[in-house]
């Protein structure tokens, strides 16, 4: 049942409000502010009524307008009903201005007053409905750790860092330089069950090969000239938590041997040391290199790859995202716009599809710089081509596209793009688009499910 606070300081008339509205709303009565704000913190009612003559200034509204503040600044989506006297116009208008929803005069007409709580709660539960699908939407947009995906690749890649999060299991994720990695390890880490420990990130590939052993086990004092104090590794900092080894490709084969020994046994030696150090730490590795041609090559061990991968979470590159593309997009122009106080809001129609044509060899990382500097530099409220980096032309010709591509990337290459152009031209007609490209309907659409596009591309 709806909870309701009624704030009066007349004891008839919280008695008769109690006797009129109990039926239909769990009442909770004070008659002054202290009471009210008490009842209000502890009961956390969606609709209140309060009578501005509270104690001790029932003559004037001092008080009233006191705890009108306090309740809409603790609670601003609470409905408060103002009851006021046949002359205290001028004081409803106050509270209609300060966040009231509404306001009756003296004397209270009950039928009246139960329409008014009755909307009241409806808009309350509609104003509830809407911030849950809001926040549902918010979800399904950035999906989580701060990554934002619709297309169907991104959507896998949430739902796999859902099942495994909770797991030990050690997870390989795989994916070109700029797609988000380091994401995806944080959202591993944040819904763990080793959340409250800590995250640590070891890029295995910028550290040199003689200080990266001291930088996983840590080293005794001694262990070696200029080892003046014991100092403890990063495996040991992460035990409870979670340790990132980004570009695990470009470990040494001295060093990958030493890791397989900690992940099938779970202790380590310090540089120097001889004592086994026990570490509750879990791995989870990246890497931008196609790994099983490196095994083949002879360059990463097979067994230890079978250890770190018992999950692998392959993020796409944006190229092949779809409307990925302009979401991650608009979603960067606006937070670069709020941060540099500029009125950059969009794109032109040649930017759009200079972005959406684009190969993006830097994926993500790379559209958020070129945004970055478009907005920084750009002194239009619509961003061009020009602004990125680029030109339309360009951009439809495969500007970053490999400097050496197969026949069949070239063909759906530009057969993306002509479909992109066909869409627009006709205004997300499918019938037109069809008919200008010479092809059905259910082609068409399979052509459009296939590189990723919508009637919303245009």
């Amino acid at each position: 049942m709806d909870k309701l606070l009624i704030i009066d300081d007349n004891d008839d008339i919280r008695k008769q409000l109690k006797w009129g509205l109990s039926k239909d709303y769990e009442l909770v009565l004070a008659g002054d502010a202290p009471e009210a704000l008490a009842a209000f913190a502890s009961q956390q009612p969606k609709v209140v009524t309060l009578d501005l003559g509270l104690p001790p200034d029932e003559d004037g509204s001092g008080e009233g307008f006191r705890c009108l503040e306090e309740i809409l600044r603790k609670g601003g989506a609470t409905k408060v009903i103002v009851i006021t006297g046949n002359d205290g116009k001028d004081n409803a208008h106050r509270a209609i201005h300060m966040g009231a929803y509404d306001y009756l005069p003296k004397p209270i007409d009950l039928n009246e007053l139960k329409v008014v709580v009755k909307r009241a709660f409806h808009l309350s539960r509609i104003e509830e409905e809407n911030s849950r699908l809001q926040s549902a939407l918010d979800v399904k947009q950035t999906g989580m750790g701060g990554m934002v995906g619709q297309c169907p690749q991104m959507q896998q890649v949430f739902s796999t860092i859902r099942k495994v999060a909770t797991s030990d299991a050690a997870v390989l994720i795989t994916g070109e330089s700029g797609t988000g990695k380091e994401l995806v390890s944080r959202a591993l880490h944040s819904l763990s069950l080793r959340a409250a420990g800590p995250l640590i990130a070891i890029n295995c590939g910028a550290i040199p090969e003689n200080l990266l052993e001291s930088e996983f086990f840590g080293m005794e004092k001694g262990a070696f000239t200029g080892a003046h104090a014991r100092i403890q590794g990063k495996f040991e900092y992460a035990h409870k938590g979670t340790l990132f080894l980004d570009e695990i490709g470009e470990l040494p084969a001295n060093l990958q041997v030493k890791l397989l020994r900690y992940l099938q046994e779970k202790v380590l030696q310090r540089v120097g040391g001889r004592e086994d150090i026990v570490s509750d730490t879990r791995v989870v590795c990246a890497t931008n290199i196609d790994i099983e041609k490196a095994i083949a090559q002879g360059a990463f061990r097979s067994d230890l790859y079978y250890r770190i991968a018992i999950i692998t979470i392959n993020l796409p590159p944006l190229r092949e995202r779809g409307e990925d593309i302009m979401l991650l997009a608009n979603l960067f122009i606006k937070k670069f716009s709020d941060h540099f106080n500029k009125k950059v809001r969009g794109f032109n129609a040649d930017a759009q599809e200079y972005l959406e044509t684009y190969e993006w060899p830097g994926n993500v990382r790379e559209l958020e710089n070129k945004i970055q500097r478009a907005v920084i530099m750009s002194d239009s409220s619509l961003l061009k081509p020009e602004d990125l980096g680029g030109s339309a032309l360009k951009g439809a010709r495969g500007v970053g596209a490999k400097e050496s591509e197969t026949l069949r990337e070239a063909r759906e290459r530009v057969e993306r793009s002509t479909i992109l152009l066909a869409i627009r031209k006709h205004g997300g007609s499918i019938v037109k688009t069809a008919e200008d490209l010479g092809v059905s309907r259910p082609t068409l659409y399979e052509l459009m499910k296939k590189h990723g596009l919508s009637v919303g591309s245009s």
